[in-house]
């Protein structure tokens, strides 16, 4: 079913559409030029797929763009059992929208905060690779990676790796508090929704950033990919590698997801391009001129380098 949409304030349409996930309808969205390379946008933690706005306005007149509310978030179902958020579901979905989208053409990925955790996943799966031309990871580690990470650093026994450690989970202090029965779903319920814009400024200074509509139940539901995967992906890291081309944006002001947690990325993905920027977690989407740019250098590359078409 596609069903016209137009982005708030600037006109610009987007055609939306329904693709079966597993188990799961989500809701899909697509703007832009029709010829141009395609985009993938994949949202994080509380968001929806509105949080990527901004930068389609920067990019759509050269790029289709294709965003997509991933499973528990905005108008795509909303699965109430945990083990429905495992990684494996939602790097299933990540497929499908891949698939229903842009089946003949392979697409640049992009994504933020939880979007990137599950992009990790379908990045390193062997069957999905070839359906990708690059990917780009925006503060979100993969958490198999994360977990080697922390065994490394404490197999060390130097107090200096030990501390990098010590800082990671001080400030991952969130990750404990939504492994709480009931209170983070009580806290948007009593009104963290409303405060979200004022709580940003106050995080990051940024007053434009995109608020999801559906911001409460976001919010609410969301809070399971936390349960789903956390203990589990640290305490039982797969090896998990990917030859696709991975351009890695790393905000130096993240409060979240510190720089070290990538010091090793070039094991697990050769191809790696690292870039570091004097940013805040939500910074470049709210303000997204920087990235914007990034992506259209990093696509370039990717597209004048890729082997050219054979005709028999």
């Amino acid at each position: 079913m596609n069903t016209p949409a137009v982005l708030p304030n600037d006109g610009l349409q987007a055609r939306q559409l329904w693709v079966q996930g597993d188990g799961v309808e989500l809701a899909v969205y697509r703007w832009g030029q029709a010829t141009g390379p395609i985009l993938l946008l994949v949202h994080g933690y509380p968001d929806s797929h509105e949080i990527w706005l901004p930068l389609v306005r920067e990019l759509a007149a050269d790029y289709q763009i294709i965003a997509y509310d991933v499973r528990g978030f905005g108008a795509s179902d909303i699965p109430h059992k945990r083990l429905d958020y495992h990684l494996e579901k939602l790097a299933n979905d990540l497929e499908a929208v891949l698939k229903a989208t842009s089946p003949e053409q392979p697409v640049h990925l992009l994504a933020h905060d939880w979007g990137s955790i599950q992009a990790w996943e379908a990045v390193t799966e062997p069957r999905i690779q070839p359906l990708l031309a690059s990917y780009t990871s925006l503060s979100g580690p993969c958490l198999d990676h994360v977990g080697h990470w922390m065994r490394d650093r404490i197999r060390q026994k130097h107090p200096r790796a030990w501390a990098q450690v010590a800082g990671q989970l001080l400030s991952s202090w969130y990750i404990a508090l939504f492994h709480t029965p009931l209170l983070p779903e009580l806290t948007w319920r009593l009104g963290l929704a409303k405060a979200w814009p004022q709580l940003l400024y106050k995080v990051e200074g940024l007053r434009n950033v995109a608020i999801s509509t559906s911001q409460r139940a976001d919010g609410i539901h969301g809070v399971k990919l936390y349960r789903a995967n956390f203990i589990r992906s640290l305490f039982r890291p797969r090896q998990r590698y990917t030859q696709v081309p991975v351009q890695l944006i790393v905000p130096t002001r993240d409060r979240f997801v510190r720089p070290q947690l990538f010091d090793q990325l070039q094991h697990w993905a050769p191809r790696l391009q690292r870039r570091e920027v004097n940013a805040g977690h939500w910074q470049l989407l709210a303000e997204p001129q920087q990235l914007a740019a990034w992506m259209r250098e990093f696509t370039v590359h990717i597209e004048s380098s890729a082997p050219a078409a054979t005709h028999s």
